[in-house]
């Protein structure tokens, strides 16, 4: 009966996933880039609500400004680099490994640079900035133990582009999970032993771990593709930061200092630390289920750039409708049953988060308009047209800070609106353009 089984699994997989083929590769991907990160951000969340339960909405509150302000740096630190090592990796990997070698090289280079320059520029200015901008002179400290996140971060993104490109997938997701079981019981004894600063602490050393992890990864997957990392001629490929690095640069410049501002907009508002406890429990979620259209996407991109060199527009139009269907399918049930339960969720997070539970659905909202928008952000990374998509970024930022502007006397509802219009109008232009490019792509052919 065993054997039985197994013949008409063997029959279905080469069916409806012939070996070799893009749908078996695309599977694959998304089957371990899901596995590891579900897991992982499992606990992520599992932790949040046990750290907010101990820090309370308004410590909540500042550990999420602190994982912002992180994020507005982290932009300039990691320098698209990331996308860069998937893009470049993805398309050279079998037709030039020299060049995917040098690639691989200067990504690290450039990393480890800007991540350490930019890390001490925020020890640097830390008391100014808690003192100034966030209103909080007491943050100084944690905010200083923060810019560890900040320097391993931008590396581990570096790491992960590169490992994308390579499609270890099954290789990304067994580190998630290995990460994020570290992560999980560093963070709890953090909060339990030392409050805020113990959080912090614990979250870099877990960073810290996630990059060893890529390391050794990236060194077997380059000996696994016969790809030898030079660093010695790397400078060759400086071209390549300026047609796609600036660019990815820009276009994700916008994220992390406009999320920023608008968090610092609403925190120095009457009882604004804890309007901006309610936000980032919510946003937890937002973040969270952001994994999936990631995780799903991230195989698209690998796939998607070598079709675009091979010159292939219906295999890369197959696959982008395919994810953003994927991401549709797998986003909405989750959205509407989380969006049922947002009391309990909120409720979940400690004393006086329950009445935020508005501000988890519409921030569920945004989620499913990200997840079925980011296709379009991999198909314009594929295509190399990172100068549109800061343009369309920079369109989307002066919405969101306008929007904010306005609303933000409604506390944490009021980003949350701001939120849902920004992306809303984000996702109308994106679908656009992609309806373009294929409908001219496909009349050349």
């Amino acid at each position: 009966m065993i054997d039985t089984i197994k013949s008409r699994i063997s029959l279905l997989q080469q069916t409806y996933l012939p070996t070799g083929s893009l749908r078996e590769r695309f599977a694959k991907g998304v089957f371990w880039s899901l596995a590891g990160t579900i897991i992982a951000r499992g606990l992520s969340l599992l932790s949040s609500i046990i750290v907010a339960r101990f820090l309370g909405k308004t410590g909540f509150g500042e550990l999420g400004m602190l994982q912002s302000t992180v994020g507005m740096f982290g932009v300039f630190a990691g320098l698209g680099l990331g996308m860069t090592a998937t893009k470049y990796v993805a398309e050279f990997r079998e037709k030039d490994k020299p060049k995917t070698g040098r690639i691989i090289a200067i990504s690290s280079q450039v990393a480890f640079i800007t991540s350490g320059l930019t890390t001490l520029v925020l020890i640097i200015i830390a008391p100014w900035l808690a003192t100034h901008t966030l209103s909080a002179p007491h943050l100084a400290n944690p905010l200083r133990i923060a810019a560890g996140l900040l320097f391993f971060g931008a590396i581990n993104g570096a790491q992960t582009g590169a490992l994308s490109g390579f499609e270890a997938f099954k290789t990304i997701a067994k580190i998630n999970f290995s990460a994020g079981l570290v992560s999980f019981p560093l963070v709890v004894a953090g909060v339990k032993l030392g409050g805020l600063n113990g959080v912090v602490s614990g979250l870099v050393i877990s960073m810290v771990f996630n990059y060893l992890l890529n390391y050794f990864a990236i060194k077997k997957e380059c000996q696994k593709n016969g790809v030898i990392v030079d660093y010695q001629n790397s400078k060759q490929e400086f071209s390549v930061l300026w047609k796609f690095s600036v660019p990815a640069f820009l276009s994700s410049a916008m994220l992390g200092p406009v999320t920023w501002l608008c968090n610092t907009i609403l925190v120095n508002q009457p009882n604004g630390y804890a309007e901006m406890g309610l936000f980032n429990a919510a946003n937890q979620w937002r973040n969270a289920l952001l994994y999936i259209p990631g995780v799903l996407t991230m195989p698209a991109i690998t796939l998607m750039s070598g079709s675009i060199g091979a010159n292939q527009i219906l295999t890369t139009q197959k696959v982008y409708i395919k994810t953003t269907f994927l991401n549709g399918i797998f986003l909405l049930p989750l959205v509407i049953l989380l969006s049922i339960y947002s009391p309990w969720i909120m409720g979940a997070y400690g004393s006086g988060f329950s009445s935020g539970w508005l501000v988890m659905v519409l921030m569920l909202v945004v989620t499913l308009l990200l997840g079925i928008m980011t296709p379009t952000g991999n198909l314009i990374t594929a295509a190399g047209k990172m100068w549109l998509g800061f343009l369309m970024n920079s369109g989307w930022a002066i919405v969101l800070i306008l929007s904010t502007y306005f609303m933000v006397h409604l506390g944490a509802k009021g980003l949350a609106l701001a939120y849902l219009i920004a992306y809303g109008v984000h996702t109308s232009w994106t679908f656009c353009y992609a309806h373009y490019y294929f409908s001219y792509k496909n009349k050349l052919k």
